[in-house]
């Protein structure tokens, strides 16, 4: 009968611990490559995080970028995930998601890593306006660096629709492109213009920056009426985003292991950018840079990229931001 009896009491504690497993919280957050230490961090090293899969649980979905993941956003398959500037305004401008920027990713900032336009050592283009009846490479066409870019090229007197021809040359294939002559000049981005530096032949055209200071390229953005109806199980999620962002940059011999975890990219190949100075820019506390998406903002609607100015302000919660400590 005792048996019976303590047979009985651990199937019931074994219920409850169950139970309490299924009553913890989870997030669905989407993720993609490259960029996102500290995401990698909260993958790959979890028990760093006390209250991740205690206070709260994540159902991590990998995405082929970040368009993907807007459309996720939009359909409510997830609750927070990497964002561009681009999708989150043509949200915005067309009413069909709403989000709240809570952390950041990777910017720009003098002296780091900027988006940059490369063109062959041989060539005979020498400035932006050479570009005239040029073939010209860009990742995406509408895509987040097409409005600074366009800006550039009117800086020198071009006019972006008529004075080059524009085709999409992804980022992974930018180098290829540019040696075989497909196309003129072509964008870079990390950890492409890396390799393509070590190997020579190239160089730098113009950079972003040049045109808008300060860029930020990619976010972490939740939707508003998920962060409104769980305000707490969010607040602990940017807690955690900021401890992982601070350990990533604080620890960069283990981020580099991380990474490459989560990337497979050899360390070697890492070593020669990761975190370096010619990497992007990262906050410390992943704090979003609002001031530079507004700017990016006012960009797109000059570009007639939007229909309307849109206020970057409003992606800000009065507390639900990075860093919470």
């Amino acid at each position: 009968m005792n048996r019976i009896v303590v047979a009985s009491l651990l199937a019931a504690s074994a219920l409850v611990s169950v139970a309490k497993a299924q009553d913890v919280p989870t997030i669905r957050v989407g993720w993609t490559i490259p960029a996102e230490e500290a995401k990698y961090w909260m993958m790959r090293r979890p028990d760093k995080f006390p209250n991740l899969g205690k206070t709260y649980k994540i159902e991590w979905s990998q995405f082929q970028g970040t368009s993907p993941m807007s459309q996720a956003l939009i359909a409510g398959a997830l609750d927070c995930a990497t964002q561009g500037v681009l999708p989150i305004a043509q949200g915005m401008d067309k009413d069909t998601f709403a989000v709240y920027v809570v952390g950041q990713h990777v910017g720009e900032k003098p002296g780091s890593f900027s988006v940059y336009w490369a063109v062959k050592d041989d060539s005979p283009i020498k400035t932006v306006a050479d570009l005239k009846g040029k073939t010209v490479g860009i990742s995406i066409i509408g895509g987040g660096t097409h409005g600074p870019f366009n800006l550039m090229l009117k800086r020198a007197g071009l006019d972006p629709e008529k004075d080059i021809k524009l085709v999409e040359v992804s980022f992974s294939l930018s180098e290829d492109a540019l040696r075989a002559g497909r196309v003129d000049s072509t964008n870079m981005n990390q950890p492409f213009a890396a390799r393509a530096e070590a190997k020579g032949g190239i160089r730098k055209l113009f950079a972003l920056e040049e045109a808008l200071p300060n860029i930020v390229h990619i976010v972490e953005a939740c939707r508003k009426d998920f962060v409104d109806k769980n305000p707490e199980l969010v607040r602990a999620y940017v807690k955690d985003f900021t401890a992982a962002l601070k350990m990533a940059l604080a620890n960069r011999t283990e981020t580099m292991q991380v990474v490459s975890e989560i990337t497979k990219a050899p360390i070697a190949v890492l070593d020669t950018y990761l975190l370096k100075g010619n990497d992007f820019a990262r906050e410390p506390g992943g704090a979003p840079n609002f001031a530079g998406i507004q700017a990016m903002f006012d960009v797109y609607t000059n570009e007639k990229m939007l229909s309307k100015k849109l206020d970057a302000g409003k992606l800000k919660h009065p507390s639900i931001v990075a860093p919470i400590e």
